[in-house]
């Protein structure tokens, strides 16, 4: 496991977001992880609850991008967290901070914790 193969695990996350599809989002996330979403008060325990965030997330058209990207690694689990801006078709943005906790099962990287908080104004 590499600091580049974290990072480019945001790429693979943003890429599902640009299909539009909420399931394709939720796919990415161990069965077990926890949502706390950016612009929503409500913490996401489930698949479903991840599911329902990113229906009505995606409905806004974001296109995400990182500002800054720290990677630490801890044998099967990364942590990627940083900054990344969204833009949506409106022309608004947010900014946020994030937290992704990456485990990897067998081949595969799953999100099990990813917290996205707006910046402080």
């Amino acid at each position: 496991m590499k600091t580049i193969e974290i990072r480019s695990l945001f790429d693979h996350w943003n890429a599902a977001i640009q299909t539009g599809k909420a399931n394709n989002v939720v796919e990415l996330y161990d069965t077990n992880a926890i949502l706390l979403p950016t612009i929503s008060n409500k913490v996401r325990k489930t698949h479903a609850e991840i599911e329902d965030y990113f229906v009505a997330f995606l409905a806004k058209g974001p296109i995400g991008r990182i500002d800054d990207s720290n990677v630490r690694i801890f044998g099967n689990v990364a942590i990627n967290s940083g900054v990344y801006t969204f833009t949506f078709t409106d022309g608004s943005f947010v900014k946020a901070r994030f937290t992704f906790v990456y485990h990897l099962i067998g081949q595969d990287f799953k999100i099990v914790e990813h917290h996205s908080s707006a910046m402080p104004q």
